[in-house]
């Protein structure tokens, strides 16, 4: 990768490694190192929109003052003038690197991602749930809900209290265990 574009301060800056610039203060002391979000990296062929697993590392050289700018108000015939100034403060950052992050990083969060599932499993209702009930809309519910018996009516209810709790599935759900009574 030889560049990526990154975002710190709310600004948006295209680097490569070596790089110095300066930009808004960061909060990190002097010799430390950060890293800023990724937006894009290119260089190796076609350009990446927010990448998973890359990382850009940058360290911070020192704080500066930005140039000195100079304000000045002034109405004719009233006599109303004043002066102010404003000088930016500013921190001086090297980019370190642009890369992959470890293989340790990446192993983590597959496993993150398979602990939810395995909680889940076990809080799925006893009875017959109808086929592709979780990814259901309402609208979906209250159209399908007519047909189902009511081993399958009295699951998808348990299911909506015990996740999604809907009001418009459930209030749908309950309506369809009434016509059958």
């Amino acid at each position: 990768m030889s560049y990526a574009i990154i975002t710190v301060g709310g600004k948006q800056y295209r680097v490569s490694e070596g790089e110095r610039l300066l930009v808004d203060r960061v909060p990190v002391e002097d010799g430390k190192t950060f890293t800023p979000n990724v937006l894009l990296v290119g260089g190796d062929g076609e350009p990446q929109l927010a990448p998973e697993g890359v990382v850009v590392t940058a360290k911070v050289l020192g704080r500066q003052r930005g140039p000195k700018i100079r304000i000045g108000k002034y109405k004719k015939r009233t006599g109303y003038r004043r002066h102010t100034g404003f000088r930016a403060a500013l921190t001086q950052i090297e980019i370190e690197s642009i890369g992959a992050k470890g293989r340790g990083a990446a192993r983590s969060k597959p496993a993150e991602q398979a602990t939810p599932v395995a909680v889940e499993a076990p809080a799925e209702p006893a009875g017959a749930l109808p086929a592709g009930y979780a990814d259901l809309t309402v609208a979906a519910v209250k159209e399908a809900a007519g047909t189902w018996d009511e081993a399958a009516l009295a699951a998808a209810l348990e299911y909506e209290h015990a996740h999604g709790n809907r009001k418009g599935a459930i209030a749908a759900l309950e309506a369809a265990q009434g016509k059958e009574h």
